[in-house]
């Protein structure tokens, strides 16, 4: 299935391989892919010509592959949407929901609901851009074509996509805004759990406290990087877990733990309009 968007050039005296290279910041396989396809015509339907340079305001049309994604549609798409246009969706996820299938053929996940709501566009492709963990509730960004994919992956690994969570930690946190730096890894005794450790990743959380009482504190957490578990570990290793994170350390009872991704916020690589979405839930 070929999915198509036009754009106009925003630069005067650029090349397509300019464009895509610097400007989308696409990769290299992907790059080759749409060269070798064909896939940037004019307004006359012709192929463009990659190594000329054309001025600010030529219109493109885009003709992108697509893959249909193996997720199994869900009969109605049950999880909110709070953004769309043609290259990228922003939707809410529950929790107690996973991001994913693990398995194949598995069903009831974020994927298996907002591929539903594609296919009844007449799409077939939709893939998540990060991923939230089950009891985390929120917001996942989610491609609608490989280019946007290619592109957002790349902004992520260059920190250009700013994740804002809100939580809710056990205790009174004494220290109102600072940054977590400790390496995480697998924890040795439980595959399931994750922990601080010297040789595992590189993971950094910046935070800052938003309200708070004598039991309980509300903070809004960035993540600079997104290991597994990285908030919930975090902040259980500097004594304030996850209010209901009974995995790590919480004593508090509670149906689910207190974490939400809130905030989405980046530049469309397309558009280049600003994007900021919340989720009031």
């Amino acid at each position: 299935m070929i999915t198509t968007f036009q754009y106009a050039l925003q630069q005067d005296n650029i090349t397509i391989e300019q464009l895509l290279r610097d400007d989308f910041q696409v990769g290299k396989k992907v790059m080759h892919e749409m060269r070798m396809a064909k896939s940037v015509l004019n307004e006359a339907g012709e192929p463009m010509v990659w190594q000329h340079h054309y001025p600010k305001g030529t219109n493109l049309t885009f003709n992108v592959n697509v893959e249909p994604s193996s997720y199994v549609a869900t009969n109605v798409c049950e999880v909110p949407i709070l953004f769309e246009d043609a290259h990228v969706l922003i939707v809410s996820k529950p929790a107690d929901m996973a991001t994913h299938p693990n398995d194949p053929g598995q069903t009831g996940t974020c994927m298996n609901h907002v591929i539903s709501h594609v296919n009844k566009q007449g799409g077939v492709y939709a893939e998540h851009v990060h991923r939230l963990d089950q009891g985390t509730k929120g917001l996942v960004l989610i491609a609608k074509h490989p280019l946007i994919k290619s592109m957002l992956d790349r902004m992520l690994e260059d920190k250009q996509i700013i994740r804002t969570y809100e939580a809710i930690v056990d205790g009174f946190m004494t220290q109102k805004s600072g940054s977590i730096r400790t390496s995480i890894g697998k924890d040795r005794h439980d595959s399931a759990r994750r922990a601080v450790s010297p040789s595992g990743q590189t993971a950094i959380t910046h935070f800052e406290v938003v309200g708070q009482d004598a039991n309980f504190t509300k903070v809004h957490v960035i993540l600079e990087t997104g290991r597994t578990h990285q908030i919930r570990v975090h902040f259980s290793s500097i004594g304030y877990p996850i209010t209901g994170d009974r995995m790590y350390g919480s004593r508090t009872r509670a149906d689910n733990y207190s974490l939400q991704a809130k905030k989405l916020q980046f530049t469309h690589p397309i558009t280049k309009e600003m994007i900021v979405v919340e989720d009031y839930k």
